[in-house]
């Protein structure tokens, strides 16, 4: 069912409610009981932060390529960044097959978009459409697998059937329908037996189900689903280091502490079982005004690295690739979405994370800039991607395209 028609029956039910409801009300009722908040607005106090800060509307539109300014974007030196595809309204998290294909999932539009390359060029097909938050891709063994709101589907033999795809196979169907923090990130497992996805926790800031707030994997041989951490509040962007073969992620802090805290932060997962502390600390070190009273921080386990306050940063990938110069191996490139929850802006960049001999992130700075200018953005980065040449991938949900950085000539 179309979200539009969901919403257009969910307005009509709550209008004959209350039209129902003011009947039967006796002529001395009570005046009504406070409207329960958005969850976004969860945790919003009324001498807190700036009340006017609402969520960014999301891009649902494609941007024509002729209008989309590339040329305001900012790489470092040598490095060449340019528009690689385009017309692929909220296109985010993205997956490639051996053969080259790139695979680009939605959150508000239901498609799941293909780019073909062909003789230089390329052709944006899209291969499904009217799904439900199908954020999530990851491709295996010939068959991609979509990752929606509740449940995880695959398209077998893809590649050689993307202008007439074969009906999806439900893999897994009993995940949580909590719109909030619903949609997905997917990852597989570098042994190719698990896929990896996050639970979002279902609010702002709430004590969670315990299947919410958490990363877990699911066998692809046994259909099992497992927890591998909890206290994670959402996570967006997850990757495996290539030798050591820990899954790193990215998460996002809570809302409405403050413009600068918490920070969103990046992860390691040395272990199964770990918990990173949400609801009850946040950043590693900043125990939450409401949920951490008497609760400490040396509980949970740490961040890797702070990433700043509500930059919303998501897909993140090690740069494995032999393009770029030598220093830029083994670092990690995060696509920060940009921030809502602050007066001024920030976010709306590629950042670089570099890591010592000891595997510790040392160095965080800006890769691509260019998207935000002063107050006003113009794309929002969600994913990074590697491909087989060693360039990188970025793609924006707000204008709808795909960004290519290259190095050298």
């Amino acid at each position: 069912m179309k979200i539009k028609t969901i919403h257009a029956l969910l307005l009509t039910a709550g209008m004959a409610a209350a039209t129902l409801a003011s009947a039967q009300a006796p002529a001395t009722a009570p005046s009504a009981t406070p409207a329960i908040p958005p969850t976004w607005a969860q945790g919003r106090t009324p001498d807190g932060m700036n009340p006017s800060l609402s969520p960014n509307p999301p891009g649902i539109s494609a941007m024509p390529a002729d209008e989309i300014p590339v040329s305001k974007l900012k790489v470092p030196a040598g490095f060449k960044i340019e528009l690689w595809a385009s017309g692929m309204p909220n296109g985010r998290s993205m997956t490639k097959s051996p053969s080259g294909t790139v695979f680009v999932g939605t959150r508000f539009t239901g498609n799941v978009y293909a780019v073909v390359t062909k003789d230089g060029k390329r052709e944006v097909k899209t291969i499904a459409k009217g799904l439900h938050r199908p954020n999530g891709v990851a491709f295996t063994n010939g068959s991609l697998y979509v990752a929606e709101l509740s449940r995880i589907i695959r398209y077998d033999n893809i590649e050689q059937n993307l202008d007439n795809p074969l009906p999806p196979v439900v893999v897994f169907d009993a995940l949580p329908k909590d719109e909030p923090h619903g949609w997905k990130f997917m990852t597989l497992s570098p042994d190719g037996q698990y896929l990896y996805f996050q639970i979002g926790t279902p609010a702002n800031i709430v004590v969670p189900p315990a299947t919410h707030a958490t990363i877990v994997r699911l066998n692809l041989k046994t259909n099992i689903l497992e927890t591998v951490a909890t206290g994670v509040r959402n996570s967006v962007g997850m990757d495996f280091q290539k030798g050591t073969k820990e899954l790193w992620f990215t998460n996002n802090g809570r809302d409405w502490v403050d413009e600068t805290l918490p920070n969103d932060t990046l992860n390691r997962l040395a272990h199964k079982g770990m918990n990173f502390g949400y609801p009850f600390c946040h950043q590693g070190d900043f125990l939450d005004p409401e949920f951490g009273k008497g609760r400490s921080c040396d509980e949970f386990d740490k961040p890797e690295l702070k990433l700043g306050a509500h930059v919303a940063a998501l897909g993140m990938r090690f740069y494995n690739g032999n393009m770029f110069p030598a220093e830029y191996k083994g670092n990690i490139f995060i696509a920060e979405h940009g921030s809502w929850n602050k007066t001024k802006k920030s976010g709306y960049q590629v950042v670089r994370v570099v890591l010592d001999s000891k595997n510790k992130p040392v160095k965080l700075e800006p890769f691509i800039t260019g998207w935000l200018e002063g107050d006003k953005f113009w794309g929002r980065p969600v994913d990074v991607q590697m491909l087989k040449d060693g360039s990188i991938l970025v793609s924006d949900d707000e204008t709808g395209a795909i960004f290519r950085v290259s190095y050298g000539k």
